[in-house]
């Protein structure tokens, strides 16, 4: 069968435009044992692509110019040839591929349940993002109660379901957002203490009107937001890194780390987090927790859809327009077979 699938057509510099993606029209096989065909419900697109967007020398795993690009999807199974999935089974899958249907090891799906949650959150606050913000914070950042907790980019997918954790945990939790509407849906809907907007406001001035200093920070953004926030750092504090939105489309390497004399000050740790550190049985409890939490009407999630297959590429762009609040998805397909 035909599909439709979106390739890089040519690496980006500085920030992506439409121009370095092609829209093409590709054959499918039928599935082998082992696999199956799936119908693309939901992808994801997520900062990170723009990383893999770069070439070998700056990124250690990049996508070559005329391959598909890749994405984490929720599909609906057309066809199987693996024995734990059947036509109208809804799946999920991390780093498949940008297109409207494609054939997969059925190794690298897993099962999503229609009756738990809406099946786009297998993408968000229950999949990939949710996870990173379980794991991210409680064991890597290790917050107590009392703790000042900071979070970057805390209106999407991972800040805002770390702030909310940490305010389960008896943490002092405050934002930091690019806009008054998403200020305003952090205090108002997700319980933070206080949000900060940093296009308006000076960060730096408004955490030492908010807080006495900060016992954990969570880096989604790096940039000038890292450096008033890292002024304010307490002793023995912890920063995760989570991301760096603000640098990855820099046209050239940033000057620093700049001000690792506040860690000798403070005796501060700084640690990386990357999801895939983590295994089936840590996303297994993530997921079941922070499923216990939204049933229980603790733990609240935003989506922001965009709708055709055809404007992904506009859905990747907004990410550093910062226009999405919460997940960013793209859905592609009303399902067919599957009873959603």
């Amino acid at each position: 069968m035909e599909t439709r699938q979106w390739v890089l057509d040519s690496r980006p510099t500085g920030e992506p435009t439409a121009d370095d993606f092609a829209l093409e029209t590709t054959e499918l096989d039928d599935p082998d044992r082992g696999e199956g065909l799936v119908r693309t419900l939901y992808q994801s697109v997520d900062p990170y692509m723009r990383g893999r967007m770069r070439d070998a020398e700056s990124y250690a795993d990049p996508w070559a110019v005329g391959d598909p690009m890749r994405a984490g999807i929720v599909a609906e199974v057309v066809d199987s040839e693996h024995p734990d999935f059947a036509q109208g089974d809804v799946v999920q899958g991390e780093r498949l591929y940008w297109a409207e249907h494609a054939v997969v090891d059925g190794d690298d799906l897993r099962s999503v349940n229609p009756d738990l949650a809406p099946v786009s959150t297998a993408l968000g606050v229950l999949g990939m993002p949710g996870v990173t913000a379980y794991w991210g914070l409680l064991d890597v950042g290790e917050p107590t109660p009392g703790d000042t907790v900071v979070v970057s980019g805390a209106a999407g997918a991972v800040g805002s379901v770390v702030g909310q954790v940490a305010k389960l945990g008896g943490c002092e939790v405050i934002g930091i957002a690019g806009a008054d509407e998403k200020t305003a849906w952090l205090t108002d809907d997700l319980g933070f203490d206080a949000a900060v907007n940093y296009e308006t406001e000076d960060v730096r001035a408004r955490l030492r009107e908010e807080t006495d200093g900060v016992d954990l920070y969570y880096d989604n953004v790096g940039g000038g937001v890292t450096d008033a926030v890292w002024e304010l750092l307490n002793v023995r504090c912890r920063v995760v890194v989570c991301g760096q939105i603000a640098q990855y489309n820099a046209t050239e390497v940033p000057t620093g780390p700049r001000k690792l004399a506040k860690l000798i000050e403070t005796r501060g740790t700084v640690e990386g987090v990357l999801v895939r550190d983590y295994g089936p049985k840590q996303w297994g409890e993530a997921m079941r927790q922070l499923g216990s939490w939204i049933a229980e009407g603790k733990l609240d999630y935003r989506e922001s859809v965009v709708e055709g297959f055809e404007n992904a590429p506009d859905a990747f762009l907004g990410l550093f327009e910062g226009v999405n609040i919460g997940k960013q998805l793209v859905q592609v397909a009303e399902p067919k077979y599957a009873d959603i």
